[in-house]
Order: C-alpha cells, then sequence, then structure tokens
C-alpha cells in the first residue's frame, strides 16, 4: 500500500481523483472506426436505422475490447456482444408485441434477475450479465429497424467489424512485438527495473504495486496461450505439423520467460523488504531484457557485481536465468509445471448462493424501477433500467460512487450534448461526433468512472438523435432519469440490501493471509533448498504469484472502500495497517527463502509458529469482523522500517516481530 492510500485527504477527494492510465491508441483507433464506419455507410445506404444499431453493437465490443492475444479478445467480446444482442431480441420482441407496463416489468425484472446472477460468476459474466440488462431495455423504448427482428443481427455485425480490426495489426504474426503476449512481459520487466531503480526509497512500495498489476495482466494473457495438439488426424500435412511444432516451442519459451520474470520479481521483493538497493548497473538489466523480448530475443549482458547478500544473490540467479531465457537458452527457473489460471473461466456457479443473491439484488431494483417509471410521465422509460444495469456492475467498485458518478456524469453529458446539438444537427457531423465519443470510451472507461459516463452519455444520446428518437430539448430529462435510477440502486441496492462493506473487503484479507501462509509453508518444508539446490522450490514462486494477487485484490476493496463515506471508509481505514503488513510479509518471506538458498539458514520453528499464529490470529480477526488497532506510532515497523534489514538476522523472525506490533501481541524481551 503506497503512502498515497493513507494521505489524510477526504473520502470525497479520492472518490473524485481520476487515474491516469496510458493512453490506449490502438483501441481508440479501432473505437473510433468500428462506430463510424457502420452509421456512414447506414447513411450512404438510406438505412440509418440499420447503421444505428450496428454502431450500438459496435459500442458494446469496444467496452470489452483489450489489447489481447486474438483468442482471449474474441472470447471476451463474443461473450458480451451474443448477451447484449439476446437482450436486444427480448426488448424488441417486447415493445413489437406491445407489452404493457406490467408485462414490460416482469419481462425485465426476470431479465435483470438473469443479469445479477451471471454478472456474479466472474469477469466475463459482469460484462455479459450487464449488457444482457442494457440492451433488453433499449430495445424496449428504441425506435424499431425494419424488419424489427434486425436490430440483434446489426448489432453482432457491428461488433464483428470491430473484432476484424483488432486482427489487421496481426498481417506479420512472426513479428514479437505484435504479439500482444511478448509487450505484456517486456512491460513487466520494464516494471521490474523501476522496482529494483526505486529500491530502498520511498517510491518502492508503489513500484512493486506496478510491478504486481503488471504481472497479473501477464499471467491473464497467457491464460490461455496453451492449445493442446496432439489429437491430430494422420492427414494433417507435414507444413501444419510442422507450424504447430514452432508454435509449441514459441509458447515453451515464452512460458520460461513468464517464470523467470517470476523469479527476479521474488528476489526483487526480498531486497525491496530489506531495504536493499542494488548498483545501478544491474537495475538497468530488465529494461534490456525488456527491448530484447520486443526483438523476439538476444543476448543479455548482466554485470559481474559481486553480490554480499543471499536476496542479492537470488536477484542475481534469477537475473542471468532471465538473461538466458530470452536469448533463447534451456535453463531450468524450479517453478511449479502448472499453467497460469484462465481469467475467463467461471469463478462461481451460476445458481451458486452468492450469484442468486446478487440477481435478486438487481431484479428488485428493476422491479422497483419499473414500479415508479409506470407511475411517471417519463419519456424514456428505458433510461432507468439501463441506468441501474450500469451502476450495479459488480466489478467497477464502489455501488455508492458508482451512482454519484453517474448522476454528476450524465448532467455533464447532457450539457455537452446540448452544446453539440446546438452547433449542427447534421447526420454526417454527428456520425463524427458519435465516433469521437466512443474513441475517448477506452481512456475514460480506465480513467474514472464518472469520466466513463460523461463520455458515454453523449455517445448515447447522439445514437438516439440519429435514430430520430430525440432532439435536444428531450436530453436534459435524462437527468432527472439518471437520478432517479442513482436514488433506487442507493436505496435499494446498497443501503437497505444485506450488504456490508465487510462482505468486501474481509474476505480478500482472508484470502489473502490464507494464500501467504501457503507460501510460508512452501519456503519452510522445501527441502531442496536446504539441501542448497539453486534452482530448487518447484512451488514458491507460483505460491508466491498466487499470493500476491490475493494481495492486490485486498488493496483494490481496501482503496475504493477509503474513497466511500462512512462506515465503510472508517473500516477501509482500520484494514490499510493489515494490508500493508501482508505485502510486507510476501517481501520478508521471499527475502527469507533467499536467506535459505544462498545463505544457508536453518528455519527456526518457533519464528515459524510466531508468523503463522500471527497470520491465524489476522485471519480469524478477519473472519470475525474486528480490525486490529492501528499502530501508535506512524513510523510503526508496518509501515518502512528506517535503515536496512541486517542480512545475518532472520528475516523471517523481523516478519513475526512486525505483525505482532500491528496485532498488539508484543511478546516480553
Amino acid at each position: 500500500m503506497s503512502s498515497s492510500d493513507a494521505s489524510p485527504s477526504p473520502w470525497w477527494a479520492r472518490a473524485a481523483r481520476p487515474a491516469r492510465p496510458p493512453l490506449p491508441v490502438a483501441l481508440m483507433v479501432r473505437a473510433a472506426l468500428g462506430m463510424a464506419l457502420p452509421l456512414a455507410v447506414g447513411l450512404v445506404v438510406h438505412r440509418l436505422d440499420l447503421g444505428v444499431f450496428a454502431g450500438l453493437g459496435a459500442m458494446h465490443a469496444t467496452m470489452n475490447d483489450r489489447v489481447e492475444p486474438g483468442r482471449l479478445r474474441a472470447a471476451r467480446i463474443g461473450t458480451a456482444v451474443l448477451a447484449s444482442a439476446l437482450g436486444m431480441l427480448i426488448g424488441t420482441a417486447l415493445q413489437h408485441t406491445g407489452a404493457d407496463g406490467l408485462g414490460l416489468g416482469v419481462a425485465l425484472t426476470l431479465t435483470a434477475f438473469a443479469s445479477g446472477a451471471l454478472s456474479a460468476t466472474g469477469p466475463r459474466g459482469s460484462a455479459a450479465g450487464m449488457l444482457l440488462l442494457v440492451s433488453a431495455a433499449l430495445g424496449s423504448g428504441m425506435p424499431l429497424p425494419r424488419p424489427w427482428w434486425a436490430a440483434p443481427p446489426m448489432m453482432l455485425v457491428g461488433a464483428a467489424f470491430v473484432v476484424l480490426l483488432g486482427l489487421l495489426p496481426a498481417g506479420a504474426p512472426n513479428r514479437p512485438a505484435a504479439d500482444p503476449r511478448n509487450r505484456a512481459l517486456a512491460a513487466a520487466y520494464e516494471a521490474l527495473g523501476r522496482t529494483l531503480v526505486d529500491l530502498g526509497g520511498p517510491r518502492a512500495a508503489s513500484s512493486r504495486q506496478v510491478l504486481t498489476a503488471r504481472l497479473n495482466q501477464l499471467q491473464d494473457l497467457l491464460g490461455t496461450s496453451r492449445t493442446s495438439h496432439t489429437n491430430r488426424t494422420s492427414r494433417t500435412s507435414r507444413t501444419s505439423r510442422t507450424s504447430r511444432r514452432d508454435h509449441r516451442d514459441r509458447q515453451e519459451r515464452r512460458r520460461r520467460m513468464y517464470e523467470a520474470a517470476l523469479a527476479a520479481t521474488e528476489a526483487a521483493t526480498g531486497l525491496l523488504w530489506a531495504r536493499r538497493p542494488v548498483p545501478p548497473e544491474v537495475a538497468e538489466v530488465p529494461a534490456r531484457l525488456a527491448a530484447a523480448v520486443r526483438q523476439g530475443g538476444g543476448e543479455v549482458a548482466v554485470p559481474d557485481w559481486r553480490p554480499d547478500t543471499p536476496s542479492r544473490q537470488a536477484l542475481d540467479v534469477a537475473l542471468r536465468a532471465a538473461a538466458d531465457t530470452v536469448a533463447g537458452r534451456d535453463t531450468r527457473i524450479g517453478t511449479a509445471p502448472a499453467p497460469p489460471p484462465d481469467p475467463w473461466r467461471l469463478r462461481a456457479r451460476l445458481l451458486s448462493r452468492g450469484s442468486v443473491r446478487y440477481g435478486l439484488r438487481v431484479a428488485l431494483c428493476i422491479a422497483v424501477g419499473s414500479a415508479v417509471t409506470a407511475n411517471f410521465p417519463l419519456s424514456k422509460s428505458y433510461w432507468v433500467p439501463m441506468t441501474i444495469a450500469f451502476v450495479l456492475k459488480p466489478d467497477l467498485g464502489s455501488v455508492f460512487l458508482r451512482a454519484v458518478s453517474r448522476s454528476v456524469g450524465t448532467v455533464l453529458g447532457v450539457a455537452v450534448t446540448a452544446a453539440l446539438l446546438m452547433a449542427t444537427t447534421d447526420e454526417w457531423a454527428l456520425t463524427a461526433m458519435a465516433a469521437g465519443c466512443v474513441a475517448l470510451l477506452p481512456y475514460a472507461t480506465a480513467a474514472h468512472y464518472g469520466l466513463n459516463t460523461v463520455v458515454m452519455t453523449p455517445m448515447a444520446l447522439i445514437l438516439l438523435q440519429l435514430g430520430g428518437q430525440s432532439s435536444a430539448a428531450e436530453f436534459w430529462p435524462r437527468v432527472l432519469d439518471s437520478v432517479l435510477a442513482s436514488a433506487i440502486v442507493l436505496l435499494f441496492g446498497y443501503l437497505l440490501w444485506p450488504e456490508r462493506p465487510r462482505h468486501r473487503i474481509e474476505p480478500r484479507l482472508v484470502d489473502a493471509t490464507t494464500a501467504l501462509r501457503a507460501y510460508l509453508d512452501a519456503v519452510v518444508l522445501d527441502t531442496t533448498l536446504r539441501n542448497g539446490d539453486v534452482h530448487g522450490g518447484n512451488a514458491q514462486v507460483w505460491l508466491r504469484r498466487t499470493a500476491y494477487r490475493s494481495l492486490a485484490d485486498a488493496r483494490r476493496e481496501v482503496r475504493q472502500g477509503l474513497a466511500e463515506p462512512p462506515p465503510t471508509g472508517r473500516l477501509a481505514e482500520r484494514w490499510l495497517p493489515a494490508t500493508t503488513a501482508l505485502e510486507r510479509l510476501g517481501g520478508a518471506v521471499a527475502a527469507f527463502a533467499a536467506q535459505i538458498r544462498y545463505g544457508g539458514r536453518v528455519p527456526d520453528p518457533s519464528e515459524v509458529d510466531r508468523v503463522r499464529n500471527a497470520l491465524d490470529e489476522l485471519t480469524a480477526a478477519a473472519r470475525a469482523h474486528h480490525p486490529p488497532a492501528a499502530p501508535p506510532a506512524p513510523a510503526a515497523p508496518t509501515d518502512r522500517p528506517a535503515a536496512p534489514h541486517d542480512p545475518t538476522r532472520s528475516a523471517l523472525g523481523r516478519a513475526a516481530q512486525e505483525l505482532e506490533t500491528l496485532l498488539g501481541n508484543r511478546p516480553a524481551g
């Protein structure tokens, strides 16, 4: 946890502070073309009604577009847009059959339950579930094309065009820099280099968090990189077999490079915890590794620098192994053979308790929204359920912040739209405006949910204008609709629903403590390390990867909680020291592993038991919803030691002391 997270800024200031992501130029260009061409074709052939729905499909594809391998990207976009097309079919069918208010409300409520249940199953389900409900709401109120059933197929056409645009840069598949996995690996090495540069300084923890995020991204991209090529018929040509063999070789080499990066990261984490900097020429090695990865390989020299502590020796060995893998030489890294997890698997069953619970939560909000819109003269009643679907998407952070940001963003977005339409209502100019708005969507989504709403509102309203439904005078009621929908979510989906902050923050901390305990057990029990095998520790790197991924999830929940008003913000502040201590413990265990491997240290059972007991106590506190009291001094050991760790002392011993200080369990002596 960086120091910025613990700043005394009020919660509303943290909530309004946007992120500063890099500009995703490729995604922005694809988004603009994906929106502009369907609308332009619709204008040319005088079927703008179909062009609007194709543009809507392109927009939904853009919302789920990422720079990643083609198969993973197609699965991400395809699943989301198929759900969107199904929702559009439901909505247009309801409108075509003339469903009354009660029938429409019941149908949307049932769709909302399916949407919420699907959204709680994982990342793929979250995107699909939201678009299922959004499109059903839109289809129930937007002007129908001719014929009415053409809307879903045209959405699929627009989405397919966005997918196709993403395949065009792959014209040189053997060019390493064109592969998103190689770019992600290079970015991970660059982040490792920044971490090494910042060792011992105030920015070290923030650099390590960036490194963890880069490794998470790389792990996700590699999740589908392994494909089976063994079950083929004998009629396969020799050329195809050679191509598959080359593909397997590339995948295996990429896997080894990833494992080498993980090993180097583990060593760097131990140095970060010990506040031990490295010579500048050593810190520059990861940047050269990144450049070599982008070029497809090459020799990278590691300087001879005489590492004088176990953690520095571990880094030296890991960097030399990484240089060997980038150069294409076989190097036994010593990590477990298990592949990275598939980020698109369902992480919960569709009808599990949590999934059903979230489905009921969304259905309740939609039912209330349908009842309100049926009894009040709202000009575009579908805007209310559509807003509810966006605000209740489970993996976008705090519901409270989204509800507030949605209302404020809609006001600003409507103001922008009104200003644009005062300048011109020419259809070609509106097409260019829609393309410009959707081009900003990838950046706005990564920067802040409110900024995302500011961009998405003009885009949606301009599409409605092109569809012949709205005028500038009708845009301001959308502010009332958004405020009404946000109020419904805040009341029925946030305040009155049995969902409390501890259900978000504390389970993540339990996962993190469990993963860290497994990592510690692997370090202590691995006999190959005790025998001095520098390539031992088969399971350690993967267990540390799991632990730091769990810690990243916990840190994200705490950071989101810090930007909410009490009681959530207060609870997040109370758990902040524990999250910081757990992250430091991961570095301490990495340093301890290096002491065993390179320093010949024998684990002391009493030290190990102290850390295990402290972790168990912290786990029990999280399950009982009792955050430990914060240390009385701001510069307590759980924050950042003032001096480097003495390599002759056990790293695990100091880790035990830090945890016991956090828990208020200081043993005498």
